[in-house]
């Protein structure tokens, strides 16, 4: 969802007054009711005008869709083209088939901490599979809270994992409260391999990603290389083209990119000055030269928040990103 979309939302929810407003949130995940909230807590004087304009463009938008039928050929054309037909065809296993993933739908709405409490106990090839159904950036998290050879091991076997049978997630039943409704239709679960376990790394801090990977050539020196070459870390900008530099510009604030900048290579700066107007150029420049020394951590977190936008960017079709994973890119 846009910025402006999110806006839109968290006006009209607050319209719709507070009965109403919380039964939409019982129906949104975990990441939209945090957009939505964070939203509405910074809201304030909203005008009239702008009330009336997010109620009159939903019912719009309800209107337009109201002739639309809900056939299963509708929904595949439309998750193929927003997703992709690989990730489409993912989720409409899940939609078609009716899985119940109830149990991992409760680990997304818990603190990392608690939730790495709750697995850290269990098998690594049981945390590897609860983890391959949770967005990387959380898996990332969770991580970080279990010790190095732990936390080695699962990124090992995520990494092997082609895919979920149906007895495994049988399994997962038994540690979280009941994963699937136990029906015979469910397929493999396309979860887990090496492009997830590089999107995990991705999150992860400069030593913890090193350690990892360090770990995993030691096991296999062939996969540790095709975990890295799927990966993108924020040098990578620099294989990126000018069109799609100057899109990522658009989407990030100006303080994020000086205290990210402070971690990088002088090539990597000049690429991003070139493609700046002359005067925001110089005043990145000018801004740069004031901040002074900054924490490796908070360079790292800010670096991190960048590439979510780069990621979330090629997800939606507006850049491609080039690099070490070749032709193909490097985030699917």
């Amino acid at each position: 969802m846009s910025e402006a979309g999110i806006r839109r939302s968290a006006v009209l929810l607050f319209s719709l007054g507070q009965s109403e407003a919380i039964e939409v949130f019982k129906y949104l995940g975990p990441k939209e009711v945090q957009k939505l909230s964070l939203e509405m807590a910074a809201i304030s004087n909203l005008s009239h005008e702008e009330i009336d304009t997010a109620v009159r463009q939903f019912r719009e938008e309800c209107a337009a869709r109201a002739s639309i039928g809900a056939s299963d050929e509708y929904l595949r054309n439309v998750l193929t083209e927003a997703l992709g037909a690989d990730k489409a065809a993912n989720l409409l296993d899940k939609i078609m088939q009716g899985n119940d993933h109830s149990g991992i739908e409760s680990l997304k709405w818990m603190d990392p901490n608690s939730a790495a409490d709750l697995i850290r106990n269990e098998h690594p090839q049981i945390i590897s599979t609860i983890l391959v159904h949770l967005e990387p950036d959380l898996s990332s998290a969770i991580l970080q809270y279990f010790p190095e050879r732990l936390r080695n091991e699962v990124l090992i076997r995520t990494a092997t994992l082609e895919g979920v049978q149906p007895t495994a997630l049988k399994e997962l039943n038994e540690v979280l409260t009941q994963l699937l409704s136990g029906s015979d239709r469910i397929k493999k679960s396309a979860a887990g391999g090496v492009s997830m376990t590089a999107e995990i790394l991705n999150f992860m801090g400069g030593n913890v990603e090193a350690s990892a990977l360090n770990y995993i050539r030691e096991y296999d020196p062939e996969l540790a290389q095709r975990i890295q070459d799927k990966m993108f870390v924020f040098e990578n900008l620099m294989d990126i083209d000018d069109r799609s530099i100057q899109t990522i510009l658009r989407e990030v604030q100006t303080d994020s990119l000086v205290i990210a900048l402070k971690g990088t290579s002088n090539e990597l700066r000049d690429k991003i000055f070139r493609n700046m107007s002359q005067r925001a150029a110089e005043m990145l420049r000018d801004d740069l030269e004031s901040r002074g020394p900054v924490k490796l951590s908070e360079v790292e977190a800010e670096q991190k928040e960048i590439l979510k936008i780069v990621r979330k960017l090629a997800d939606e079709g507006q850049i491609v990103l080039g690099g070490k994973g070749g032709d193909e890119g490097l985030v699917e």
